[in-house]
């Protein structure tokens, strides 16, 4: 059981979390923004966010093996295109921020292979998960499994 409920006890925080949200889901592609999400995800250690873009990429039809590789991408280039692999580093970079972590080569990388716009709503994706899974984890939500949600 989680915490509080965010959506309930915090309206508007929740609402502009939901607003950054639809705007990441509607400016980058989807097979990427389901990278995007689970690879930060997983980083963070947001069990919650790691199930639901596991499964959402599934709906996606993004395959099994490709989602499962997001974990080790750096190990399991085949998996994942040029502009994926790019977007993985710089979503690596920005979710695991310090001094040397969104460098010019990572972000010199990811500019060979989107414009300035796609840059900027890829950079609103990673940040909007990177919301996402802090306020999961604060909150201790878990995933479900129940009749609609079963483990297979």
């Amino acid at each position: 059981m989680t915490r509080i409920d965010m959506a309930r006890t915090n309206k508007l925080g929740y609402a502009a979390v939901l607003g950054m949200e639809a705007y990441s889901r509607k400016s980058v592609e989807a097979r990427l923004y389901e990278l995007i999400k689970l690879r930060a995800s997983i980083l963070n250690g947001c069990g919650f966010c790691v199930d639901m873009h596991a499964t959402e990429g599934a709906k996606r039809g993004i395959p099994q093996r490709t989602l499962h590789a997001v974990g080790a991408w750096q190990h399991a280039k085949g998996f994942f295109d040029e502009r994926e692999l790019a977007a993985l580093a710089l979503t690596d970079a920005i979710t695991q921020l310090g001094p040397e972590t969104v460098t010019d080569e990572i972000w010199d990388a990811a500019a060979q292979h989107f414009d300035a716009g796609e840059l900027g709503a890829i950079v609103m994706a990673i940040c909007t998960i990177n919301v996402w899974n802090r306020i999961a984890i604060a909150t201790e939500m878990a995933p479900p499994i129940d009749d609609k949600h079963p483990i297979v």
